[in-house]
């Protein structure tokens, strides 16, 4: 650790560790021989002979879901008691989702999450390959199943978050002994950077992806600069072209989308109305495209003067989803709009291309949350972290896409920073990754990783994944890299 926090770490397992029934227990050590043995991957664990199952079973609070076969790894889908206030420990419990992806208890770990939703098929992220080490995956709390009953949501802020994965490192740091980094993409990306600005000394480095930083929340205009530069001229004309034929001819294309909805069962309770939804689908098109796509994607858009209204209703339906602001489709996401109506902001977007035609325009995310529960915006909370960053950051590496909108506001390092690192991968879209940089800064950024990690290469010119490529695990998209719908990171 680049701190050492022993005695903190051991009073927190202490007293946070809660049962079912509230009481606080001391997490106690697997008994066995201390011999090395090696486990069911042909691996050796030499800090104990017990099955690695029985050992992080043994941590109060823990509990097996399911285990799936990964040649090579053991990969268990576990449940971990939390409090719902970690102010106030005693005063109630939920059962929170994780993964661990386990290969060797004396490799170095990577601290996963994607902001969301837990992926339950293994998969291993960028630096855990490199790396070539375990991997430890947290459903963000309030996602489903991992929501307290009933959901108190003024307990759904970042701080609150980061303590679940501080007592959830803290409990697997008893097994897991080497080096830890936390990383993410997109939510997840900004969910590890809040991790390291409230517990600073639990991770080795940080390896945050394509985080937005929405510093002040009425302040877009970085991104109404991002698309009037991004790709060619000809693409972005293309688009536009698109976006404002499908609420030129929104009164044919609308009946379309009543059918399907009532052929569904869609509702719109939460948006308020079919137009209202309608809209928010149409308005999310240009900025889909450059989240998920490429500029060569730019040619399979049709012409939107002489397309017919089949193509152009389909066309929106592929890159927007006209499924993704019926209620249907927001309750999966409920936790993420709260949080954006809260506390890390939401973007909002000139459209001079479409003046006369909005009829609301980009809407808070307020409106994408059902009315019952309340929620107060709180400014301080981006500005807080951004300063943090600025004047603290220690190991910490973001990456992010030259043609992403989300990073047209980036995290910025300041003077104060330390062995940190912002590069960007030219022409890359929300999926941009270590990988996809210039030689150099690929180059620079995997021996840094190494060395955070403890797994230094032999030399940094010669720095390269240590795992090679495994198209199950490595291939496998989760939520921050599936091809979702929707304007969100």
């Amino acid at each position: 650790m680049r701190k050492s926090l022993t005695w903190l770490a051991s009073l927190t397992v202490l007293i946070g560790t809660i049962g079912a029934s509230g009481a606080a227990t001391a997490a106690e050590p697997a008994t066995g021989s201390t011999s090395a043995t090696a486990d069911s991957t042909g691996s050796t664990d030499s800090t104990n002979s017990t099955d690695i199952k029985d050992r992080i079973l043994a941590i109060p609070g823990m509990s097996l879901i399911e285990e799936k076969p990964y040649a090579g790894y053991r990969f268990f889908i576990l449940e971990y008691t939390q409090p719902v206030d970690h102010r106030r420990p005693w005063a109630g419990t939920f059962k929170q989702r994780l993964s661990v992806l386990h290969k060797d208890t004396d490799r170095p770990t990577v601290f996963h999450t994607s902001g969301y939703s837990l992926s339950t098929n293994p998969s291993r992220r960028e630096p855990t390959r490199i790396i070539d080490g375990n991997q430890v995956s947290m459903e963000y709390r309030f996602f489903t199943p991992s929501r307290p009953q009933p959901a108190d949501w003024s307990k759904l802020d970042i701080w609150q978050a980061a303590s679940d994965q501080h007592r959830i490192f803290t409990a697997l740091k008893t097994i897991y002994g080497q080096k830890w980094l936390s990383t993410g993409a997109s939510k997840g990306g900004m969910t590890a950077t809040y991790y390291e600005r409230f517990y600073p000394r639990d991770m080795d480095g940080v390896v945050a992806y394509v985080a937005p930083n929405d510093v002040v929340n009425k302040e877009d205009s970085a991104y109404d600069r991002f698309f009037e530069k991004v790709g060619t001229k000809e693409c972005r004309d293309r688009l536009n072209a698109m976006q404002r034929e499908a609420l030129v001819r929104r009164e044919p294309l609308q009946k379309k989308y009543k059918e399907w909805a009532e052929s569904e069962g869609a509702t719109f309770n939460t948006v308020g109305s079919l137009d209202k939804a309608y809209e928010a689908v149409v308005l999310d098109f240009v900025w889909g495209f450059w989240q998920y796509s490429n500029e060569a994607d730019c040619a399979s858009i049709p012409e939107a003067a002489t397309a017919t209204d089949d193509t152009v209703y389909e066309t929106i339906d592929a890159i927007s989803g006209w499924s993704f602001y019926t209620d249907q489709g927001l309750a999966p996401y409920t936790p993420y709009y709260y949080q954006a109506a809260t506390q890390l902001g939401s973007p909002s977007i000139k459209l001079p291309h479409l003046d006369g035609l909005t009829r609301y325009g980009y809407q808070p995310a307020r409106n994408f949350v059902p009315r019952e529960i309340p929620m107060t915006f709180q400014p301080w909370a981006m500005r807080d972290v951004d300063e943090w960053v600025r004047k603290n950051a220690n190991q910490m590496l973001f990456v992010y896409g030259g043609n992403d909108p989300w990073g047209a506001e980036p995290f910025r390092l300041g003077k104060g920073a330390r062995d940190s690192y912002v590069f960007t991968a030219p022409g890359a879209n929300h999926g941009a990754n270590v990988a996809g940089l210039v030689e150099a800064e690929r180059t620079k950024a995997t021996a840094r990783i190494l060395a955070w990690a403890g797994v230094d290469a032999p030399t940094a010119a010669a720095a390269q994944p240590l795992a090679r490529f495994d198209a199950g695990l490595d291939n496998t998209a989760d939520e921050e890299l599936t091809r979702e719908h929707g304007v969100r990171p």
